[in-house]
Formats: C-alpha cells, structure tokens, sequence
C-alpha cells in the first residue's frame, strides 16, 4: 500500500467534508469535541509529525509550541491550512524514510509516522461523516491495513491487562481479495498480546468487514453492532474492547 498516497486522500476528503459544514456541530464519537476541535487535531498532528521527523527529534516535542500550529481564523484559509499538513510531514519524511526518530511506542524509522498519521486521518475522517450523517466507506485493503496497525499500536502500549494470559481473538474480514492480510489472531501472553495473520478459530471469532473491524475496535461502532458476527466466549471480546481504549 502506498501510504503517503493514501494520507493525501484521506485528507482532500475530510476537507472536502468540512468544506460547506458547520463547524460548531458536535462530534458524538469524540465528547466534548466540535467540527472545528477535529480539524484543528488532524492538521496539527500532521504538522506535528513533521517537526519531529525533521529535527529529528529523539524525545517527544510539545505540540503546543511548533511554528504553524493554529489554523487561520478564516474559513478558507483554515482548509487551505488542513490539506497542506500532511504534505509537510511527507517532505520531511522523504529527506530520509529510514532515519530513526522519537514515536511513542519508541524510536522507529521517519517513514512510521506516514502510517500513523494516514489511520489517524481515517478515523477522523469518519468522525466527521458520522457528526454529519453521511456515508463514510473504507476501502477494504485501508481498513484491513488500518487494523494491523492499530494492533501493533496495543501491542506496544497496553501491557499485560489486555487479554487473559492464552486467551485468543480471531478477526476475520468477509471482504473478498485479502487473504491471509485479512486475517488476524491475537493472543494474551505474561507480558502483553502478540498477534499474527493465521485462521482461527481462537476463544471467540469476529467477523465483518474489514471496516467494520476497524471501527469496532476504534470503538465507532459497538462490540455487538449487528455488521459483526460474534461467536464464542463474549467475554474475551468484551474485556478486549474494554482494555483498549486510548
């Protein structure tokens, strides 16, 4: 997948979705959030990336304090502000893709911080189509690409509370074209989970869309949404959704 392409997309079409909105409406998939508190999160978080890939900064920056950080107070000028965000990350990326710098789940080549971003920009988009009421389709490869790195993500970051030590998860998506990338078991172990694309069945199976995967675990959608099919221990899925939330 061409993940720099991708994040280019993902951000002409949030800002296309932003372009004639109200911006004070609320986001319901992020509390106490409106329109305007996404758009400035998504076009910030890129900028951001991009100063620490091109300082290449080795401990976290504070994102309050980098150059261009606000939108300007005009409409125009506040989308004209969005979609450049992520061409500045991809200019500093491409000085030096494999270049370690700081992530939060440790030091990781430039290029991590296009993936990153590229899902964040995903599932913002989403956001904003659901406080809007309009359709919000995934493509199947993105969203299946979307769901590794999102457990890699809690692999990292959430310890050994996520899954009982040997519990398993099989995902599967019924998207026709992705084999085994559409695939996924996830195994509580001592120290965390491990993951990796093979056939289940595990303790419990989740079947859906790739998308639907995705949003259900970002928690877009519920655990028990009717687009899943659920079979086995619910209580393993349960406490997974429940121990990873950021």
């Amino acid at each position: 997948m061409d993940h720099a392409a991708a994040l280019l997309g993902q951000n002409r079409l949030l800002t296309d979705l932003l372009g004639e909105a109200d911006w004070s409406t609320p986001v319901p998939t992020c509390p106490g959030w409106t329109l305007t508190q996404l758009m400035r999160h998504v076009g910030r978080g890129a900028r951001w990336a991009a100063v620490i890939v091109g300082t290449r900064a080795q401990e976290a920056v504070d994102a309050r304090t980098i150059e261009g950080g606000k939108p300007p107070a005009d409409r125009g000028g506040a989308l004209a502000w969005l979609q450049d965000s992520p061409r500045l990350l991809l200019e500093a990326v491409a000085a030096d893709p494999d270049e370690p710098v700081w992530t939060a789940t440790g030091p990781q080549p430039a290029r991590w911080w296009v993936r990153r971003l590229l899902h964040e920009s995903v599932v913002h988009r989403v956001d904003a189509a659901l406080a809007l009421g309009v359709d919000h389709p995934i493509e199947p490869a993105l969203a299946a690409d979307g769901v590794s790195e999102w457990l890699g993500l809690v692999a990292v970051w959430r310890g050994t509370a996520t899954l009982p030590d040997g519990a398993t998860i099989h995902l599967r998506a019924t998207d026709e074209g992705l084999g085994t990338e559409g695939e996924w078991t996830i195994r509580g172990h001592a120290g965390g989970i491990g993951w990796e694309h093979t056939p289940g069945p595990g303790d419990i199976a989740v079947r859906g869309t790739a998308a639907d995967l995705l949003l259900a675990l970002l928690r877009r959608i519920p655990g028990d949404d009717d687009r899943l099919v659920v079979v086995g221990e619910r209580e393993c899925w349960t406490t997974w959704l429940a121990n990873t939330a950021f």
